[in-house]
């Protein structure tokens, strides 16, 4: 039996509104818009009492990520990852500062999480096919075994202060997929900060960032339920002046022979990590949340709430693959059990 996932991927996260918690006045009004960028719909809140002004401040974010992902979309022709990937093995490109900027934090991830967190995983992509090309076909393991020396973020060289990157092995490729989206939330935070708002929420996918409050209330994120009903929520957590990035298993896959097979792949198999469910990170950045919320899943349970705890500013719940729900200890008296997440296999 085969059943396959949305060509959509699903949101890993929703907004929920806490009452009753006092505070400032409430803003005159909610101002949403929305748009796809990215794969993904990004999403756009403010509560303000300018709407043009917030109006024109998201139209600013819808720009910056469609500029970004001129530079670093695989799929996007002349791209600095197109570009960078065609010169594998063979010299070093011209690179924008905000590829230097993403492939520096994607290394430094790479060494917190041992390696599990690597951009260039997409030597597999054409062997596992999540994106848009999806479909159930399984790699053999010698296929496998080929493309696994041509793994290894450490490979991938960049000198910031000329610009430039190189990947060192022909056959490499470079992918943004587990960390570009954070990064253009940063971006986008930045700018509607710049722009006056206070009180907003931008969500692009799985990842999200709420600052100040709405109105006179916190914010309360909702974690999917890994295996309930797509938008359901097993567990809340209330934050300001975060981001909140979750991954999962959920999200794009199928199912066959009564296995699951999805997108987040160990770049030490090159095959979809088993030890998790799903991975919530919250931090103050949403590049490192993103990155992170892949890693620790690939990590596992252990090492990855071990890692958790070891970083400053971050903090993280883990449903494992044997459906036990693990919180960080900074979480602990922050995070609310609404019900236990179902437990159906695989």
């Amino acid at each position: 039996m085969i059943v396959r996932s949305s060509d959509v991927a699903a949101v890993a996260c929703s907004a929920l509104f806490l009452a009753g918690c006092g505070g400032a006045t409430p803003p005159a009004a909610q101002v949403e818009r929305a748009r796809v960028a990215m794969g993904a719909e990004l999403k756009l809140t403010a509560w303000t009492g300018d709407e043009p002004a917030a109006v024109a401040a998201f139209e600013e974010v819808f720009a910056e990520f469609d500029r970004l992902e001129s530079l670093l979309s695989v799929w996007r022709d002349g791209s600095d990852l197109q570009r960078l990937n065609a010169a594998a093995g063979l010299h070093p490109v011209p690179v924008s500062a905000e590829t230097i900027d993403v492939l520096t934090v994607a290394r430094q991830i790479g060494d917190w999480t041992e390696g599990k967190f690597d951009v260039t995983f997409a030597a597999l992509s054409d062997l596992w096919k999540f994106d848009h090309d999806q479909d159930d076909s399984i790699p053999s393991p010698a296929d496998i075994r080929q493309r696994l020396p041509l793994i290894d973020y450490r490979q991938v060289e960049f000198d910031p202060a000329a610009r430039t990157a190189f990947v060192r092995r022909e056959g490499m490729r470079v992918h943004f997929g587990g960390i570009g989206k954070g990064y253009a939330v940063d971006r986008g935070v930045a700018i509607l900060r710049q722009r006056g708002l206070h009180d907003f929420m931008v969500q692009a996918g799985g990842d999200m960032y709420v600052a100040g409050r709405h109105g006179d209330r916190m914010w309360r994120l909702g974690i999917q339920d890994p295996r309930g009903p797509g938008g359901s929520s097993f567990a809340s957590v209330e934050v300001s002046n975060a981001t909140f990035s979750t991954s999962g298993d959920y999200e794009r896959f199928f199912i066959k022979d009564g296995r699951r097979f999805h997108h987040i792949l160990d770049p030490d198999r090159g095959e979809p990590a088993t030890g998790c469910r799903s991975v919530t990170i919250v931090s103050d950045r949403a590049v490192l949340a993103d990155g992170l919320s892949t890693g620790v899943f690939v990590l596992g349970p252990a090492k990855g709430m071990a890692l958790i705890e070891r970083l400053p500013q971050v903090e993280g719940v883990i449903v494992t693959a044997e459906n036990e729900v693990v919180v960080s200890s900074g979480l602990k008296d922050k995070v609310r059990i609404i019900s236990p997440p179902t437990d159906r296999r695989p």
